[in-house]
């Protein structure tokens, strides 16, 4: 099977073309300042002078900052409406790294500090070297993409090619401590056709777990080096680390065709989306280590759930969507989108959560990110600074993720105002998506011969209707008359010789939906969260008189919400009741029933999940006591 190409996508409308907009008028130049003032520049600078000062920052990662951001500016310093400085900014960083790389190709500016008593490549658990070469590689692919820019690649060679003599086969049998060159290495591979690229992410995913690493301050299992990867018995360690590297193993899936790979990404995966992954799609609940808990281990009010967590699932997400075709892969790419990812960045597009858990309780004082005093909920920066410029290089790629063609079917599996174009099929799609379920493709070009379009429909659609140039088609038929097929793994596809102004129409009922959780997961048992669409929503103080722990609210209530505007998105309002005052005794004795019966009732309006945090900062929660229904 074709594991497909990429398609030209432009997103022209809608929320996501919003996200964009915001990315470049707000979040960019914001990014480029903080970056400013933070050091990062000066950290190269000072390799050429050290009178610049000491190095600034306590982590030896802090180049992929600038990486991650000139990644994203790749895609936005070519556009008309480019950000403000954007282009004098990447152009001074490539400079500063053309005269900090080091003979050999080497490139780090915290090891290459002369005051910086660790040695290159003295700490590969730690020093996050590897690391830094993917961040750097992937931006410099970008460039040369969409830039026509190599200066960035030449870079980026020089320093793969270094490790590739050091690591490769021949070399020293290592691996580092935080992966996530696997997947650029890989990309380098596509981008120039050096296959010694990708051999070096082979090997590094197939020397994962064989006594390779050092390990210290946590043990194998954070590393994910505690057995081969092909062994690792359920996604495990550091969230972003386990997610990078099966986004990397992915990868080699798809240029090699290793089954055994696949085999093991697919049981992973599915362990992951039945045990371990949040409502939200987040990823992680420890904030020890910033792991991933044991299976059902999923505590709201500690949630860690990184933002850069969200993203690599996505990532790994995308990568089995191309190397199975199937759409449950992008429900969850979808599920993260909107509110995993979503929520990491506040409205203005100025300040970010590190972590996301999905209760807040009235009294919690903890920082985002850990970090000592300032804002209670997003913040402008951080002392470990990965996710902003991470949400930066994604808001910019969201295009790149919408659809793919393969064997003559375009598959469009997110839904946005976009225009999509293969080699000969142009279609223009319009939706009020998410926050309307309907969506119209429009045919504007099209070979006079069969060509076929695959919509996905999402699993918690109910009654979804599709009408094309045919008429009506039934989608619980499987197989189904006429033009449209539907398979089994989420797809229905028209197939047909398409004509110029033939319209296609996917409704997607948007119903509110409450969710249980599995009875193993002790900390949300007896509640119940909302659902509309993609979006999982929350409630937060301000928009509920009585206090948000005393709710209790009834499946019924929540199929019978309203959903209304509000500003630029969609509210849902419900009646919930209020539970009695409780008991004041933490551990009171049960000496009867346990039921708990509403003493009143309140109104209540709840906001989507990825919009909590941008007021005040008060109570709220996802998930809800819920009143027994008889």
């Amino acid at each position: 099977m074709s594991h497909g190409t990429e398609v030209d996508v432009q997103l022209t409308d809608g929320l996501l073309h919003d996200w964009q907009v915001r990315n470049r008028r707000a979040t960019i130049p914001h990014a480029i300042a903080e970056l400013r003032k933070a050091g990062n520049l000066e950290n190269l600078r000072r390799l050429a002078g050290p009178s610049v000062g000491p190095y600034r920052g306590r982590y030896p990662f802090l180049d992929t900052d600038l990486y991650k951001t000139l990644e994203g500016l790749a895609y936005e310093v070519g556009a008309d409406d480019a950000p403000a400085g954007a282009r004098e900014f990447f152009d001074e960083v490539v400079e500063l790294l053309e005269q900090a790389q080091a003979e050999d190709g080497y490139l780090n500016s915290y090891f290459q500090d002369p005051d910086q008593p660790k040695q290159p490549w003295s700490d590969l658990g730690w020093g996050h070297e590897l690391y830094n070469l993917g961040h750097l590689i992937q931006a410099a692919v970008a460039a040369q993409r969409r830039l026509s820019d190599g200066r960035l690649l030449t870079i980026a060679r020089r320093f793969a090619d270094l490790v590739v003599r050091k690591y490769g086969a021949d070399g020293e049998q290592v691996v580092d401590g935080h992966p996530e060159v696997e997947m650029a290495l890989v990309e380098l591979y596509r981008e120039t056709g050096d296959e010694d690229y990708l051999t070096q992410a082979r090997l590094f995913v197939d020397r994962r777990g064989r006594g390779k690493l050092k390990h210290t301050i946590f043990p194998g299992e954070y590393f994910q080096d505690h057995v081969p990867f092909h062994e690792l018995p359920s996604v495990t360690g550091h969230a972003v680390r386990m997610a990078y590297l099966a986004a990397g193993a992915a990868d080699v899936h798809l240029e090699t065709g290793d089954p055994t790979l696949l085999a093991a990404l697919e049981r992973l995966w599915d362990d992951m989306v039945g045990t371990k992954l949040y409502l939200t799609g987040g990823l992680g609940s420890r904030h020890s280590d910033e792991a991933i808990g044991d299976r059902y281990e999923l505590p709201s009010e500690r949630a860690y759930a990184e933002t850069c967590a969200a993203i690599a699932t996505m990532q790994w997400a995308w990568r089995m969507f191309r190397a199975t075709g199937q759409a449950k892969y992008l429900d969850v790419y979808e599920t993260v989108l909107y509110n995993a990812y979503a929520v990491g960045l506040s409205a203005d597009g100025t300040a970010f959560f590190y972590d996301n858990p999905l209760q807040r309780r009235p009294d919690h004082e903890q920082r985002s990110g850990a970090e000592d005093g300032g804002e209670l909920l997003r913040r402008a920066w951080f002392g470990c600074p990965c996710c902003p410029p991470n949400i930066i290089r994604w808001m910019s790629e969201l295009q790149d993720h919408v659809a793919l063609a393969r064997d003559n079917v375009l598959y469009v599996g997110i839904y946005a105002d976009a225009r999509i174009s293969t080699e000969d099929l142009t279609v223009d799609i319009t939706t009020g998506y998410p926050w309307d379920g309907e969506v119209t493709l429009t045919v504007e070009d099209a070979p006079a011969e069969e060509r076929a379009i695959a919509l996905r429909v999402p699993r918690w659609a109910q009654d979804a209707t599709l009408t094309t140039p045919s008429g009506p088609a039934d989608l619980l038929a499987p197989g189904g008359p006429g033009d449209a097929q539907v398979e089994k793994d989420g797809w229905v596809v028209v197939r047909r010789t398409f004509v110029a102004g033939d319209v296609v129409r996917l409704t997607l009922p948007m119903v509110p939906r409450a969710h249980g959780s599995h009875p193993y997961l002790d900390a949300t048992r007896g509640a119940i969260a909302v659902a509309r669409g993609p979006l999982v929503y929350c409630v937060e103080q301000q928009d509920v008189a009585a206090p948000v722990d005393d709710l209790l609210v009834r499946p019924a209530a929540v199929r019978a919400a309203t959903a209304s505007e509000r500003e630029d998105h969609i509210v849902l309002g419900l009646t919930a009741g209020v539970a009695p005052v409780p008991s004041p005794e933490l551990y009171p004795v049960i000496t009867g029933t346990t039921r708990e019966t509403a003493v009143d009732e309140v109104p209540v309006t709840l906001v989507p999940y990825f919009l909590w945090g941008n007021r005040q900062a008060l109570a709220m929660r996802v998930w809800l006591r819920t009143e027994r229904e008889d």
